[in-house]
Formats: structure tokens, C-alpha cells, sequence
């Protein structure tokens, strides 16, 4: 195993282990600038996947949810703490820690960890999407019609102005279902979804499930169609609805 991903690997694992002792604490919540909210668990563990990511990588930048950009040269890690500090607040166990590498613009390397759920992805340009069963694998399913489309939450892509896309979508395929952060993506990197839709998305939401998707066979793209982590939106398919799914997004 390469070790930019043994890195990242066990950095997400480290911050994995502070969210996992906090969860079903009864842990304080505070509200951020935006009124999204945040823990001590979410701040602990940032810090900690940043200090196992110094240790082998004391060059690198870091671009973290909680603590900013933290400039370095070389490559930039990309640390989402915890990603579903909404269902970690809940006690619902789909939350994960996830850490990405950005190499030259390009993400590389990327890991999904879910302490909680005992579950972990990873994969790195070139080498494929594995999980602690094995290689990952979209779906072949080709037509709409037959497939299952995830969504991060009705809400949102209402408020974002994307109902009647949502609609399309709804009458175009054959089931819904709404599964959100991490946790809708790694269905269809596992082949049991053909494609997944979310907006109002950052960097580090995005950043791991990009590669992981990608190496996994499939297909990532914001709402404009562009191969990018930084469009605030997001379609993830086995690649072979993708274009359906992106014409029905657009603008009728």
C-alpha cells in the first residue's frame, strides 16, 4: 500500500476514535458562523487527523472543515472531522471522518471511515475503490428506468431551486431513496445504487467521495458537469445514468 494512503488511512482511524468516544455523550452544541453546528468532538478530532498527517507530511497544506486553511507546499490534505455532525448530534451512527489528498489540483488519495458503523473505504488514483471486504464496483445498469437514485435531503434541493428537477428525476427512475453525507455515496461505490444527488456541498464533503466513486468505476460531477469538488453540488453514478441524470437536473 502506497504510503500517502497508510497516512490517511490511519489519520482518519485516529480521528475516528476521538468522534467515537464523544458520540452518545450528550455533547455540547454550538452554532457556526453559517448556524450549521459543531462540537468539541468535531473540533478534537480535526486535530487530530491533522496532527497523524503532520507527522509523515509536516509540508503539506491542509484544508480542514472546522480550523481553515492551513498553508504548506507540495499537496493539500482535505479533512472533513466529522461528516454528519447532524446524525452524530442525534446518535445515529452514519457519520464519518473523511481525508482526502489534492496533488497538483487533482484529488488522489481519499478515505471514508465510519467508526461508529465499523465501516471504511478507501482508494487512490489508479489503484481502485476498496472497503475491508475488497474491490468496490459500481453498478451496470443502464437505464434510468431501472435504477435507484439517492439524495442527500428533498429539503435542501428544494430550497436550492432544484425542485422540479427533483420531480423529473422522481418520474424518471424507479426508486428513491434519502440517504444523506457520506453515507449515500458508498451505495453506489458498492453497485447498490446507481446514482447519488446533493447540493450546497464544500470541499471537504466531497473530496474522498470523489475518488472513491471514481476508482470504484464510476462517475463525479457538480450540476454543471464539471469533474470538480469545488461547484457546491454534486451527482456520483455508475457513470452510465450519469448523463440522464444531469440532463434532468438542468433547467427545463
Amino acid at each position: 500500500m502506497d504510503r500517502r494512503l497508510e497516512v490517511a488511512i490511519a489519520a482518519a482511524k485516529a480521528g475516528g476514535a476521538v468522534a467515537l468516544r464523544y458520540f452518545r455523550t450528550g455533547v455540547t452544541v454550538e452554532r457556526k458562523a453559517d448556524r450549521s453546528p459543531v462540537t468539541i468532538a468535531d473540533r478534537e478530532c480535526e486535530r487530530r487527523v491533522v496532527e497523524v498527517l503532520r507527522a509523515s507530511y509536516p509540508e503539506h497544506g491542509i484544508l480542514g472543515e472546522e480550523y481553515g486553511e492551513q498553508e504548506g507546499r507540495g499537496a493539500r490534505w482535505i479533512v472533513d472531522p466529522i461528516d454528519g455532525t447532524k446524525s452524530f448530534i442525534r446518535g445515529i451512527p452514519f457519520f464519518a471522518t473523511l481525508v482526502a489528498l489534492e496533488e497538483e489540483g487533482e484529488i488522489t488519495t481519499g478515505v471514508i471511515y465510519a467508526p461508529a458503523a465499523g465501516d471504511l473505504l478507501y482508494a487512490q488514483k489508479g489503484c481502485g475503490a476498496f472497503d475491508q471486504s475488497g474491490p468496490l464496483r459500481v453498478s451496470e445498469v443502464r437505464e434510468l428506468s431501472a435504477s435507484m437514485l439517492l439524495f442527500g435531503g428533498p429539503g435542501v434541493l428544494r430550497k436550492a431551486g432544484y425542485w422540479p428537477a427533483y420531480e423529473r428525476l422522481i418520474e424518471r427512475s424507479a426508486r428513491q431513496r434519502g440517504y444523506g453525507d457520506y453515507f449515500g455515496y458508498t451505495f453506489v461505490a458498492r453497485g447498490q445504487a446507481e446514482a447519488m444527488i446533493d447540493v450546497r456541498l464544500k470541499p471537504w464533503d466531497l473530496a474522498a467521495i470523489k475518488i472513491v466513486v471514481e476508482e470504484a468505476g464510476g462517475r463525479f460531477t457538480d450540476f454543471a458537469g464539471r469533474a470538480t469538488i469545488y461547484g457546491d453540488s454534486a451527482i456520483a453514478s455508475n457513470g452510465l445514468v450519469h448523463d440522464e441524470v444531469y440532463r434532468l437536473i438542468q433547467p427545463a
